[in-house]
């Protein structure tokens, strides 16, 4: 991989991880293009993916900062100090991190028991990957349409956050994105479109800092100067990418739907099958 490549592929990731069209779907067809992907060592691309992601992790701690900062002093104090709250009791923000805590739990539960299937070439075959971002995109669809969009982010309990939880263990099926997934369960539950991102944008925190440092130890033990140099570029690109796409989406859904990324889904789902059957990318 050069270093343009992993520009290129850092620039991805932080475009699409936070918009629900899947970023391992617009990784994994790009990886295929640039043939950086080996059938041979598909974990060494799990890897690479999972390390960058660290980039657009540090993207949402920057752009969120003083939400974070409020939800941990605020969680720590009504928990652990000697002002303790009974939990139906406690203020939004110490209710948060509860909430960000129990919802992460399912993800990691499955992403460490299917490591070895996540790591495999399964989870990069684009045939699979195309009928998820159709799949997903329908979904959206439903939830667009029956949604009541009335539910703030006070109103949000700590039902939701399990039921949004288990939706992003969802993320693990190639090319359902993990924003796809949670920003589609806060939709089903009558959360508005920006509460809904903004959730699933805090939700995904855990998680992207546990994979990535997860894969990162394991990256260390094959990674020469190049491969350090290749990750760095592609953190760094992830980072200014995806706090970009942050404040896009944040701005965009408050006056708009996400039926642009359902029609955009499907057109790229379609497109790569098309692609896959004529022979223009490899499967």
């Amino acid at each position: 991989m050069t270093l343009f490549q992993s520009f290129i592929l850092g620039i991805i990731q932080g475009l699409t991880e936070f918009l629900p069209v899947s970023s391992t779907a617009h990784l994994t067809i790009a990886g295929k293009m640039m043939q950086v992907i080996s059938p041979e060592h598909p974990e060494q691309w799990t890897a690479f993916v999972a390390v960058i992601q660290l980039g657009t992790l540090a993207a949402v701690l920057l752009y969120f900062a003083k939400d974070i900062s409020a939800i941990t002093t605020t969680f720590i104090r009504e928990n652990l100090g000697k002002g303790r709250v009974k939990i139906k009791e406690q203020s939004l923000n110490a209710r948060m991190g509860w909430m960000i805590g129990i919802g992460s739990v399912p993800i990691v539960a499955i992403g460490l028991g299917l490591k070895k299937i996540i790591e495999g070439n399964l989870t990069k075959d684009l045939t699979i990957i195309s009928f998820s971002l159709i799949g997903l995109a329908l979904v959206l669809f439903l939830a667009e349409r029956v949604a009541s969009f009335r539910k703030t982010m006070e109103k949000v309990s700590l039902l939701d956050a399990i039921i949004v939880g288990i939706a992003q263990s969802l993320a693990l099926i190639p090319g359902a994105s993990r924003s796809g997934t949670t920003i589609t369960a806060g939709l089903f539950l009558g959360m508005t479109r920006e509460t809904a991102a903004r959730f699933s944008f805090l939700l995904s925190i855990p998680a992207v800092l546990g994979s990535g440092l997860l894969e990162l130890t394991h990256a260390l033990g094959y990674i020469n100067s190049a491969d350090a140099a290749a990750l760095i570029i592609a953190s760094i690109a992830a980072f200014i990418s995806g706090y970009a796409s942050i404040a896009f989406l944040l701005r965009f859904l408050r006056t708009k739907s996400t039926l642009v990324f359902v029609v955009y889904r499907v057109a790229l789902g379609i497109g790569v099958l098309l692609a896959l059957k004529n022979g223009l990318i490899q499967p």
